[in-house]
């Protein structure tokens, strides 16, 4: 059994630990413990929003989910030799949920809380919640699907130094003054009002809280990539900003397609994480890394046989052209795909849920042939209780009525 070096109680809040998780990214956070490369850690995690969802019928906690106070992580955590130019090799050697929280949520954002990839289309909240059968996971607001796991963190990174953190802090100030008042927000400034800094305390959380790094966007140094393949079996290659590193975790996924497109848009669970980490010493110079690079887990769900949607670079509102823009063609082949499976039964919410947790595969198809970018969305066919496939006969409607949860 590995070593549990961060543990997580779910009946309590996060902030009421006694060893606290943090929700900044800061060069000055401290370690929480540090460790030889080469030994075997297990690190519970908090749920992302940190226990602010619940297993239930309503969608009122994701309408008024507090989201200054994500991600919760687990770390960060030192290993002996890590310096600044190194490469920290993180083997990810097996992830689960934990015993006493074997169900996950998906969710839509209030377009004024954050929103998702199709806000303009879907603004309302709600929510779906998954159980856990084996290595499945089925919903009671989204049925007629069942998916095996590809179990990830959404988000894992080392500490950034103080030149990285003020380089992004400038890039997306800039960003924001563009449309200062822009619902969504352009982006996530600095904000010290719900700041946890881990270790830290006092004036100095105070005064280090004021410049940190929200967690929600990925940066140089990993962070919230949301990438579905980091699962058991695979292999991270983090540049190494601080001593020691300073390697944080947290954000798991039960599964998810390519995007998160729902933003909230895994199945979202507390879980554990089985670490290994070995060093590269100057590895960031001899291989001309500037992000993090990694090979995908060996265990995949296996499918072999899918549905394929294509969007091109065209707006589905007012019909603009747009020049080879590849965030416009993919949204066009979710919201293609998302018609197609309203014919089966599904809710344009529920169609969207599936696409955000399922395990979709999304591409760039063709990104050189002016003017249209081309994006693609493969749904497996294998996930559905019945055949989605186009034939003669047309579609049939294949889903009871239920409900995603809703606000009251």
């Amino acid at each position: 059994m590995p070593k549990t070096v961060f543990e997580v109680d779910l009946s309590k809040a996060p902030e009421e630990a006694a060893i606290k998780t943090h929700n900044r990214w800061h060069p000055d956070i401290p370690m929480v413990e540090t460790f030889k490369t080469g030994e075997v850690l297990r690190v519970e995690c908090y749920d992302w929003t940190g226990g602010q969802v619940g297993n239930n019928e309503s969608a009122n906690d994701i309408r008024d989910v507090d989201l200054t106070r994500v991600h919760y992580l687990s770390g960060p955590f030192a290993f002996e030799g890590a310096e600044p130019g190194d490469l920290l090799v993180v083997d990810i050697l097996d992830i689960g949920a934990k015993d006493d929280s074997r169900w996950g949520f998906n969710a839509l954002f209030a377009k004024e809380n954050g929103g998702g990839f199709l806000t303009e289309h879907y603004p309302e909240a709600v929510k779906s919640c998954w159980d856990f059968e084996g290595i499945y996971a089925r919903s009671r607001h989204v049925p007629g699907v069942r998916y095996p796991g590809l179990i990830h963190p959404g988000l894992i990174g080392c500490l950034p130094d103080h030149k990285l953190l003020a380089e992004a802090n400038r890039r997306e100030a800039a960003l924001i003054a563009t449309d200062p008042d822009r619902v969504p927000p352009l982006a996530c400034p600095p904000d010290p009002s719900t700041a946890l800094m881990g270790q830290m305390s006092g004036s100095t959380a105070e005064a280090a809280a004021k410049e940190a790094w929200r967690t929600v966007p990925p940066r140089e140094h990993g962070g919230n990539c949301d990438i579905k393949n980091l699962s058991r079996g695979s292999k991270v290659y983090f540049p190494v900003y601080v001593k020691g590193g300073g390697l944080s975790m947290g954000d798991i996924h039960f599964s998810q397609g390519d995007g998160e497109i729902t933003f909230c848009g895994a199945i979202e669970m507390a879980g554990w994480i089985d670490i290994k980490v070995d060093v590269i010493k100057d590895g960031m110079s001899k291989y001309g890394v500037t992000n993090p690079i990694f090979r995908p887990s060996p265990i995949d769900p296996h499918f072999d046989d899918y549905l394929i949607f294509e969007g091109i670079s065209v707006d589905e509102h007012t019909g603009e052209q747009y020049y080879l823009d590849a965030h416009v063609a993919y949204r066009r082949a979710c919201l293609n795909a998302i018609e197609y499976l309203k014919k089966f039964g599904y809710s344009g919410e529920q169609a969207y849920m599936i696409l955000g947790t399922a395990p979709v595969e999304g591409r760039i198809a063709g990104i050189v042939d002016i003017p249209n970018a081309c994006a693609t969305l493969a749904i497996p066919t294998a996930i559905f209780d019945f055949d989605i496939r186009p034939n003669a006969d047309g579609p049939k409607r294949s889903v009871p009525e239920v409900s995603v949860a809703r606000t009251s």
